[in-house]
């Protein structure tokens, strides 16, 4: 599993001029599923996620995590995250997840957000073409691969 956090200050979705999905300060997440990917792996992720210290305190140190700014998420669903390169100028996406496995796990990391945090995440709607709006904050974006952190 990959996902690319951002920390934004309002975020959004859009699929076919509507807004599906919108928050002010937090996380934009966007998340590519494997076909190796677990619902195991997906709580691991998650719990990871929500503990990174990333927001500025007072004196301007990452020292907050998203439950210390009240923040919110937005989890839009990436497969283009397992894009292969390496070869030719079309990018490779065997390495993506099945639509059917990702849409299981994307919809485990909803409820496993909503569990852990107390708020349904925002979402886009899996599978769709997607406009993402955003204030980046920071700007601050990190990457988190599982299998780097050996879930």
């Amino acid at each position: 599993m990959r996902l690319v956090i951002q920390c934004v200050e309002h975020a959004e979705v859009e699929i076919e001029n509507q807004i599906v999905g919108r928050i002010g300060k937090g996380y934009l997440v966007f998340a590519g599923i494997c076909e190796k990917d677990t619902k195991e792996t997906a709580d691991r992720m998650i719990e990871k996620m929500l503990k990174l210290r990333i927001f500025e305190d007072e004196n301007g140190k990452t020292n907050l995590n998203l439950a210390s700014v009240n923040g919110e998420i937005l989890l839009v669903s990436q497969f283009t995250l397992y894009a292969d390169c390496r070869k030719g100028n079309r990018p490779s996406f065997v390495k993506a997840g099945s639509p059917q496995h990702a849409e299981e796990i994307y919809e485990h990391i909803i409820d496993k957000c909503e569990e852990l945090t107390g708020k349904r995440p925002q979402t886009g709607s899996f599978g769709a073409l997607m406009k993402v709006h955003l204030t980046n904050y920071g700007p601050f974006t990190m990457w988190m691969d599982s299998e780097e952190l050996g879930y």
